[in-house]
């Protein structure tokens, strides 16, 4: 009885999701049933939220939708709409404002969908959950990325076209033209650009210190993304974004600290193991000594590094 009542409800968001529609030969496909069962169940939903719209096809095959408002028991809640909101407001800190007016524009949406008197209803605890969420106003800086350079970007990476761009270098501040094929961003602290280097002693991926970009300029030369290549995977070489070759790390936090550090994933991959002095200690592989010094300084002495790499760090 309720796998039936679950598979109809199932149905109802499909027909009111679906751009083109829902034919008989979808529903059947859908739950596994004959055509006597999807007509039964089409007729059901009818039934049960006030009838469907006919959608015209071009394969000659009629199919439904369920009109845009009859499933209110989709409208998002106020914690919902607290969530995206959270969401658009860590965007803009990290200083991905494309996102973050993308967000914001599904939440804009979301209430026009609501309409006036239900968002009268839910108004009161969203400014609550908002403010309880402490996002509001917390002050501290950020990089000023260029939103033209990032769209650039974005769009030389959705088109898998080369391009070339001037850089300058953190260190020296020396500006030289390189020519790369970009693949992606990674963002933390800093947000940077994940690209394959065509410099004849590189070609390699490498990464690129956004506001370290001085001038793009897009080619009409496409270059074939490497399947093989996963922005995840290049990431988790690291710890942070600083890419070096990977090394076995292992760290032992002290009794008093065992129980903070339990709270914090170091790596995707890490593994843990309790103490019998209950310490904890944490192992994981991945590049990145100089960010992992870094986080390593604010637990003071209650760390202890328990290998050392045996060559110097190239980040």
């Amino acid at each position: 009885m309720y796998g039936r009542a679950e598979d109809l409800l199932r149905l109802a968001v499909r027909l009111q999701g679906s751009a083109d529609g829902v034919s008989i030969a979808d529903i059947e496909e859908m739950f596994g049933v004959g055509r006597r069962t999807a007509e039964r169940m089409r007729d059901a939903v009818a039934r049960l939220f006030g009838g469907l719209d006919i959608r015209p096809a071009d394969d000659r095959r009629i199919r439904w939708a369920l009109p845009a408002g009859r499933l209110t028991l989709l409208a998002p809640t106020a914690e919902e709409l607290a969530q995206l909101h959270a969401a658009a407001t860590l965007m803009w800190r990290e200083n991905r404002e494309a996102a973050a007016a993308t967000l914001d524009g599904i939440a804009h949406k979301l209430r026009a969908v609501l309409g006036a008197s239900a968002m009268r209803r839910v108004e009161p605890d969203l400014e609550a959950l908002i403010e309880a969420e402490g996002l509001a106003a917390r002050p501290g800086p950020r990089l000023r990325i260029d939103g033209a350079m990032l769209a650039a970007l974005r769009s030389a990476i959705l088109k898998c076209r080369k391009i070339h761009i001037r850089y300058r270098a953190r260190g020296s501040g020396a500006v030289s033209r390189q020519k790369i094929c970009p693949y992606g961003f990674l963002y933390g602290n800093r947000p940077y650009l994940v690209a394959f280097s065509l410099n004849p002693r590189v070609l390699d991926y490498r990464t690129y210190r956004l506001s370290g970009i001085v001038e793009i300029e897009e080619s009409e030369e496409p270059f074939t993304r490497d399947p093989n290549f996963s922005l995840d995977a290049f990431a988790r070489r690291s710890f942070g974004v600083f890419q070096e070759e990977p090394f076995d790390v292992v760290w032992r936090f002290k009794p008093e600290a065992a129980a903070d550090a339990r709270e914090w994933l170091f790596h995707p991959d890490q593994t843990t193991e309790d103490q019998p002095d209950g310490s904890l200690i944490v192992r994981f592989r991945a590049g990145g000594a100089r960010e992992m010094c870094w986080h390593l300084y604010t637990w003071g002495d209650a760390v202890e590094i328990l290998n050392v790499p045996d060559r110097p760090t190239t980040s």
